[in-house]
Formats: C-alpha cells, sequence, structure tokens
C-alpha cells in the first residue's frame, strides 16, 4: 500500500489538501475497495451469510432470507452496480494523475530542449574561440621562424611557410 501514497511526493501532482472531496473519495474508493482485504472481507461476508441461511434452512426455519437467498442476490446486483460506478470513478482520477504527470513531463521536456538550444549555442561559441586561438598559436609559435614579408599573411587554418 506504500506506492499509492507515492504520488503525492510528485511535483506536480496535486496533494490531498488540494484534492475536491469526489477526489478524495475517488482515492479512499479505489484504495479501499482495490484492495486485497476487500477482497477476503467480501467473500467472508457471502460465505457467513450462506452459511447462517443454509443452517437456518436445514434446521426447519426459513431463515432471515428465505432460499434462494433473494435479499443475498438484491445486496449483490447493487454492489456491483456500485463497484462498476466506483471502478469508473477510480479510473477517472488515475486519468486525471497521468494528466498532471504528462504535462509536468512535457513542461520538462520543453525546458531540455530550451537548455538543448542554448548548450549548442555555447558549444559553437567555445568552437569559435578555439580556433581562434589555434590560429592565434600558430602566428605566435611561427614568429621567429618566418621571412619579416610573410608575417601574418597566411589564411586561418592554414600553415604558415616556414623561413629558411
Amino acid at each position: 500500500m506504500a506506492w499509492q501514497h507515492q504520488w503525492a511526493k510528485h511535483p506536480t501532482v496535486r496533494g490531498s489538501d488540494q484534492l475536491s472531496l469526489g477526489e478524495r473519495a475517488a482515492d479512499k474508493m479505489r484504495n479501499g475497495m482495490g484492495s486485497w482485504p476487500f477482497v477476503f472481507v467480501f467473500f467472508g461476508v457471502m460465505i457467513v451469510w450462506a452459511v447462517v441461511n443454509g443452517v437456518l434452512h436445514v434446521g426447519g426455519s426459513s431463515g432471515f432470507d428465505p432460499y434462494p437467498f433473494i435479499l443475498l442476490n438484491l445486496f449483490l446486483s447493487m454492489l456491483a452496480g456500485i463497484q462498476a460506478a466506483a471502478l469508473l470513478i477510480a479510473a477517472k482520477r488515475a486519468d486525471a494523475v497521468q494528466s498532471e504527470v504528462a504535462l509536468h513531463t512535457e513542461s520538462n521536456t520543453d525546458d531540455i530542449k530550451t537548455l538543448l538550444a542554448e548548450n549548442t549555442a555555447l558549444t559553437a561559441q567555445v568552437k569559435r574561440a578555439t580556433d581562434l586561438l589555434d590560429e592565434i598559436h600558430l602566428h605566435v609559435a611561427n614568429i621567429g621562424k618566418k621571412v619579416g614579408a610573410d608575417m601574418g599573411r597566411f589564411a586561418p587554418g592554414e600553415t604558415p611557410p616556414t623561413g629558411g
């Protein structure tokens, strides 16, 4: 059950204090009716109902729910109707949570695209500066080797002629 409370840690999923009464009820209903304890309690109640009525019928009494357990069938039909609605409500709530997460993810993706574009521009600037630095280094390294007339007359990136 610990995973059910993990959504509250997500930065965009609203916490319980920000949820409407219906959203909180949907979460509680989903967490309650969608659990193993509910299933076991439900089966336990159905078995007890059937056993008690069966014992009363065998004892000659008509029991509190005459055969074929019409009241039990009515309750089960009502429960099925409520569970169908509860499942739809819980599914809507789950969709809302997933929608909030998707919007957050989209926002993060847009932020990452912006950062990537800025990083690409900065990388291009660093490349231009490195190329310029390489050119300056070539000029400085060849100052003593150059013939005076050739100094500074080669194109950027081109190896200067050596004097000799």
